[in-house]
């Protein structure tokens, strides 16, 4: 597989705040990448700094910020406006706040289609029209004449799905976009990715804290933890053999049917994930981790635990003749 997304060491700071510590990431053409952890790990921002959409005052810096073979972490607003809703795309996790209240959804989704491929109104709406029966909102026609407060949370967040799929992009990066849907709703709408991804060749960054999402859609995880990637791996290897505390931390908390019993409490990771300031080292995980030694202050250098399978943390056996 050739890489459609590289982020190589990417920092980002918000105020006094080290959101994201060197985390790298590598999506693949046709592949689904899923960026797994606990709100407030750095996933979401990790998302927005590669569609250059962070807050003010926030600083990003990058060893390498590539999207298909092209340098785009030093491209401008401009630059960054034509790339986005185009050739990449991004659902988000709140559709209340991401649909412009005054807006028709019909005019927001055609705005899209109109402005990158040159579309007539007829050309857009029918387009529109024609993906939201995709995404199973039923009488397109009249929703696109309607406003998203008119909407349930479920089909606001399927009209954010729609309108990021508007210009078929190489690229779709989705943070939580099943959060508001029901399961059987759930189930719908990662079948349709799943088969837009096999049609076009799509290449999925998937933000979720939902394991069983996660065994059944991704190709690659990446576990997240205090900004940094402590773990990835294929899905196969990393459910078969998790290496990091976190990562079976996370597994450990997930019921599996026919080995948890009715009574038996689920497993929990105790305290709360820290807030990193600039200049911390060491282990962000170490206060909540039960096998945390000394050595975890330390600086701590990311070790291979197989076969395209990466860990950070100083419990590898391979970390002694590392260090």
């Amino acid at each position: 597989m050739s890489a459609l997304l590289e982020v190589a060491d990417l920092r980002v700071t918000i105020g006094s705040t080290a959101a994201v510590r060197g985390a790298s990431i590598t999506v693949n053409k046709g592949e689904t990448h899923c960026l797994v952890g606990e709100s407030g790990c750095g996933k979401s921002i990790s998302a927005l700094s590669v569609m250059g959409l962070l807050p003010r005052g926030s600083k990003r810096e990058t060893t390498a910020l590539r999207f298909a073979g092209q340098e785009i972490g030093r491209f401008n607003e401009r630059e960054m406006s034509r790339l986005r809703g185009d050739r990449m795309a991004m659902i988000f996790q709140e559709p209340m706040t991401s649909l412009n209240p005054a807006y028709t959804v019909g005019s927001q989704m055609t705005e899209v289609l109109r402005r990158h491929r040159g579309a007539t109104r007829v050309q857009a709406v029918d387009r529109a029209a024609e993906l939201l029966a995709r995404v199973g909102i039923t009488a397109p026609g009249l929703r696109l004449g309607q406003f998203p407060h008119q909407l349930s949370g479920g089909l606001r967040q399927r009209v954010m799905i729609a309108m990021a799929l508007m210009c078929d992009p190489e690229l779709l990066i989705a943070d939580e976009p099943t959060t508001a849907l029901d399961v059987t709703v759930q189930a719908q709408i990662l079948r349709l990715l799943a088969t837009l991804q096999k049609e076009l060749g799509l290449g999925i960054l998937l933000i979720t804290h939902d394991l069983g999402i996660v065994a059944r859609v991704a190709d690659r995880v990446s576990v997240m933890y205090a900004g940094e990637v402590v773990e990835s791996a294929p899905t196969a290897a990393l459910f078969a053999a998790p290496e990091h505390p976190y990562t079976r931390g996370l597994l450990t908390c997930v019921p599996v049917p026919g080995k948890v019993r009715r009574d038996e409490p689920l497993g929990s990771i105790p305290g709360v994930v820290p807030r990193i300031q600039p200049g911390f080292t060491g282990c962000g995980f170490r206060d909540r981790c039960a096998q945390a030694t000394l050595a975890c202050a330390g600086s701590i250098p990311r070790q291979q635990a197989g076969p395209d399978h990466a860990t950070l943390c100083v419990l590898h056996p391979g970390w002694q003749a590392a260090a």
